[in-house]
């Protein structure tokens, strides 16, 4: 059953059994005229903050996939700071462009957190992009959940423990999918293998985009 039919309910649907406490993985949830909707609202927020490629801390290499955000902050990397949440563009300057309504009632509706999110990052990745894992560890609010949303082609997730070393599984996520990592779950290593090129029309040049909310400081 799709957000069309579940964002005006109080209960919250079920999600996935089976994974780690603090897991949730809601396959489908986002139906597919709310993916337009959130697709048209990225594209629109590119319009004035254009995908840019980041780059990593120290050896400023560049990263396959490509960047910009939503809301009053943004995360970034590049070799001469390294990770942080800044309040403007790296390239022009400007703003960010406010999240869509859409997202904040999610974040509302998903996750009861006291405080809105603060950060949007938008993440598109191309046929051969990648995201190694990583943990999410940048925010003030590390209590705080993170919610991520798929949209366009498929991809495959890697989910591993608190350790680098941990075991890890997978899960392929589609487009429409919402995926919670929170509690005990907030800092697993995460990251994305690769994409499955041309599983999605949503997106009229291809790729992924990953919508990924986060609060960033303490409330």
């Amino acid at each position: 059953m799709s957000l069309e039919f579940l964002s005006g309910l109080a209960d919250l649907p079920s999600p996935i059994p089976g994974l780690p406490e603090g897991v949730r993985y809601y396959p489908g949830l986002i139906g597919r005229r709310r993916q337009e909707v959130l697709r048209v609202a990225v594209a629109e927020a590119v319009k004035t903050a254009p995908f840019y490629i980041p780059r990593m801390p120290r050896s400023g290499k560049s990263m396959s996939v490509q960047m910009t955000n939503m809301g009053p902050l943004g995360w970034l990397t590049d070799k001469e700071k390294g990770y942080r949440y800044e309040p403007r563009h790296p390239v022009t300057g400007a703003p960010w462009p406010p999240m869509p309504p859409l997202l904040l009632e999610m974040w509302d509706w998903l996750t009861a957190w006291p405080a809105p999110p603060e950060a949007c990052l938008v993440n598109y990745y191309g046929p051969h992009a990648k995201m190694g894992a990583h943990q999410d560890r940048d925010e003030e609010a590390i209590d705080a959940p993170v919610l991520s949303v798929s949209l366009g082609d498929s991809a495959r997730f890697r989910l591993g423990g608190l350790k680098r070393s941990d075991p890890s599984r997978h899960l392929l996520l589609h487009s429409g999918d919402v995926l919670i990592l929170e509690g005990p779950s907030r800092m697993r290593f995460h990251g994305i293998e690769r994409v499955l090129g041309g599983s999605s029309g949503l997106l009229p040049e291809g790729g992924r985009i990953n919508l990924t909310l986060r609060r960033v400081t303490l409330a």
